[in-house]
């Protein structure tokens, strides 16, 4: 007869020998297993069939149209990506006078040398002919812009030769002073030169880039155009030197190309980031045909801050298993945002986020931590490595399960903690097709969608 203690220690190694649930990891190709470029290839999947959709790539990568730069060290990036969480923060911050201000005019004022946080970038025309432009994309500011002629190089620079000069448009348009968009941008930083409007766009950095505010055609696709679409035509910069021609906003105010367009997209758009910088993704204006295929949660607006995206996040499931944290962590709710790097969590969330990880990261060894990550592993020789999966849940249920890309960063758990506000950065964004409907109110999430 089989003694208790033998039959317990064979119904424990049974136990340990048991394979983990596939959704309790997820295998991450290291650096040493770098993706080969596929630029050219139809990877993306967007749910729309009826918007217009854009491909979007990485500005540092090998699919980028922008010529090619190393770009910011990871712990320059990182550095600006503080100061740019820093920003958002303030924005929400009560009795803050900056909430009085105008998104508009201050894209953002604080944000300095953060803007180069920005990551993902996109081509379209301006003008009648049309003129092709990569613009970074970014849903934390309101009013877009590129450089146009006449401007000095330098300052304006030129990356391809491709400075928009509004003469030789014929459907450009600038606004008067007493225009109703000349109005709407508010604050100080709007003027009037030769009575046309005159906008300006100032960083905490000193940098700034001003000219004339106006209207021309804006060509998303073959046939995709957008008329009269206002934007900013910059004839003076100061402190840039990026190889974009400009930025388009995506914030929630009126000066957005979102709001720009809700008559005809209904006031929704979507993308989704790649998991690597050596494969596209994609943007569409309007919402999907269908949301099968999508968690849906509802968005939060605040009326100090209409430019950003809020959504409220409940709780965190680290290898299938809840963490159990308490619904008054998350009660600011959180910034869902194309521009912030990592996602920054409450000090409480994070600490156990970072806990329940380690315990399922102790085969590895750890490496030396990389401000602001405290949680980094050696993987020297390993081509691929199993990490716990991370999966955020929002309100009303819904559960967004992270890409793997999502998850590591530089070999480091690729979250902060922060005492303020909550932000979801792009890297955990990756692969998700993220659904902004503005005009219902709600995030869609769709999985593997580039």
């Amino acid at each position: 007869m089989v003694s208790v203690k033998k039959l317990l220690l064979l119904v424990l190694c049974i136990y340990h020998s048991l394979p983990a649930r596939a959704g309790d990891y997820k295998v991450l190709a290291t650096g040493s297993q770098k993706a080969e470029a596929v630029c050219g290839e139809a990877l993306v999947t967007p749910s729309s069939s009826s918007g217009a959709t854009v491909q979007l790539s990485h500005r540092y990568g090998p699919c980028s149209p922008v010529a090619s730069t190393d770009g910011p060290s990871i712990g320059e990036l990182l550095r600006r990506d503080q100061l740019r969480a820093e920003y958002i923060e303030r924005k929400f911050s009560s009795g803050n006078d900056e909430l009085e201000q105008s998104a508009a005019v201050t894209v953002p004022t604080n944000l300095g040398e953060a803007l180069d946080t920005l990551e993902y970038v996109i081509t379209v025309g301006i003008g009648s002919p049309a003129v092709k432009q990569t613009m970074i994309i970014d849903t934390g500011s309101d009013v877009s812009w590129v450089q146009c002629k006449p401007c000095p190089v330098p300052p304006c620079h030129a990356p391809n030769g491709s400075l928009f000069d509004p003469a030789k448009s014929t459907t450009y348009v600038p606004f008067s002073c007493s225009s109703a968009a000349c109005t709407q941008l508010g604050g100080d930083g709007n003027g009037c030169s030769r009575s046309q409007c005159q906008y300006i766009v100032r960083y905490g950095d000193g940098s700034n880039t001003t000219g004339t505010y106006g209207s021309d055609t804006l060509a998303l696709a073959v046939t995709s155009t957008v008329s009269k679409f206002q934007f900013g035509c910059s004839h003076n910069e100061d402190g840039f030197d990026d190889q974009t021609d400009g930025l388009m906003g995506l914030g929630g105010d009126v000066e957005s190309l979102v709001s720009q367009t809700a008559a005809t997209y209904g006031k929704a758009f979507s993308y989704c980031l790649p998991a690597t910088t050596s494969t596209p993704g994609f943007l569409t204006l309007g919402a999907p045909n269908s949301t099968s295929g999508f968690v849906t949660t509802p968005m939060l607006r605040s009326k100090t801050a209409p430019t950003f995206y809020r959504l409220l996040l409940e709780d965190i499931r680290v290898g299938g298993s809840p963490l159990g944290i308490s619904p008054t962590v998350f009660t600011a709710g959180s910034v869902m945002d194309s521009g912030t790097v990592i996602t920054r969590l409450p000090t409480r969330a994070y600490s156990a986020l970072r806990s329940a990880f380690r315990a399922r990261m102790t085969k590895y060894p750890k490496a030396p931590p990389l401000s602001p990550f405290d949680t980094c592993y050696d993987f020297t020789g390993l081509d691929n490595v199993t990490i716990p999966s991370v999966a955020l849940v929002f309100g009303g249920g819904a559960v967004v399960d992270l890409d793997a890309n999502g998850i590591i960063l530089e070999d480091c758990l690729a979250f902060a903690g922060t005492s303020g506000l909550s932000l979801i950065g792009n890297v955990q964004q990756r692969t998700l097709e993220v659904l902004h409907n503005v005009g219902q109110s709600v995030f869609g999430f769709r999985s593997a969608a580039c």
